[in-house]
């Protein structure tokens, strides 16, 4: 199988997002949330039919581990009751697609994060996704300040609840940030690298994996800027006299393949190593126009997977078997059918 780690609901339909503008216009007024609209089937899988699901027959994968819209998840909008609100509305929908199309699709949870506000709810969210919506994982948000960056390092124990949960029910966690309140910071462009690398030093700095051995994060985008400057940063834990990479952080972190050009993945890919890398395409997301180098999509990832000339080992590992291996509810899911 060719399985995409990284795919959003991008595409939901526009009663969806119209109720979350009336969310937020009732918060800011003092009223309850109005209703959540009635969405039918049939607009669920038109939604998808004509968007994510042609794009993956056309490109050749077979399946994607799916997560509502990372840039409308927007925990800094509200108040944790308006993020938990918000959050189940999203998860219920993403459980109905991969209810629609279960060979195709399987659920990610958004997270109820609020800034300055416990994990608690996020806890009790992600339990309720994985127990009952079958759910395979979640993404965090480092930053749900949305660019102001007030909470503690991914290695405080403020995050502790969450990573017990994750290892008790086994499922990874996609750091992800959301969207940009702060004008300094483009989202996709800079914001969300940003965080990528900054999620990776943080690891570096602290000890998390002493404490969670078994815990799994997996650093979209390639893993913003690691890769390139790989050598800063082994040279930088070992002057904060930690173990190399390879121990201290590796066994657990994992990037995806949303680089949007041929020489990104090939450094990803001789840098990070292969045991490392799971495919991923961010799909009908941050970049969606035609590289007029190629006349291909920038976001068909694959075909810059299908040119590094992997062996026939080494490509299933990237393609299949390291998300199998990382999201093991996932696994279970294809093995139970």
């Amino acid at each position: 199988m060719i399985i995409d780690c990284h795919g959003h609901y991008t595409t939901a339909p526009g009663q969806h997002n119209d109720w979350r503008k009336s969310q937020l216009a009732a918060f800011a007024e003092g009223r309850a949330a109005p209703p959540y609209p009635a969405i039918s089937d049939d607009e669920i899988r038109e939604s998808i039919e004509q968007n994510q699901l042609r794009l993956l027959r056309e490109r050749g994968a077979d399946m994607t581990i799916f997560s509502p819209r990372a840039s409308a998840m927007a925990h800094h909008e509200g108040d944790e009751r308006v993020s938990s609100e918000w959050a189940r509305a999203c998860n219920d929908l993403i459980a109905r697609v991969a209810g629609l199309f279960p060979d195709t699709f399987i659920g990610v949870c958004q997270l109820p994060q609020s800034p300055g506000a416990g994990l608690t709810a996020s806890v009790a969210e992600l339990e309720r996704c994985v127990k009952e919506l079958g759910f395979a994982g979640c993404n965090l948000n480092p930053d749900p300040s949305g660019g102001k960056w007030t909470s503690p390092p991914l290695t405080d124990r403020y995050w502790y609840p969450v990573y017990e949960k994750m290892c008790e029910l086994d499922v990874p966690a996609m750091v992800h940030v959301s969207a940009s309140c702060n004008p300094v910071f483009h989202a996709t462009g800079a914001h969300y690298i940003n965080a990528d690398t900054t999620a990776f030093m943080q690891l570096i700095q602290g000890d998390l994996f002493a404490d969670f051995p078994d815990l799994r994060l997996v650093i979209p985008h390639g893993g913003g800027a690691v890769p390139y400057h790989w050598g800063r940063y082994r040279g930088l834990a070992d002057m904060l006299k930690k173990p190399p990479l390879a121990e201290h952080v590796m066994k657990n972190v994992f990037f995806d393949t949303c680089v949007y050009h041929q020489p990104g993945i090939n450094l990803l890919l001789q840098v990070i190593g292969i045991g490392n890398v799971l495919f991923g395409s961010e799909m009908v997301g941050a970049v969606r126009g035609i590289d007029p180098q190629t006349g291909h999509y920038f976001d068909d990832t694959k075909r810059y997977v299908d040119a590094l000339g992997l062996s026939e080992a080494d490509a299933a590992a990237v393609y299949e078997g390291n998300a199998r291996r990382v999201y093991p509810r996932l696994d279970s899911a294809l093995r139970g059918r």
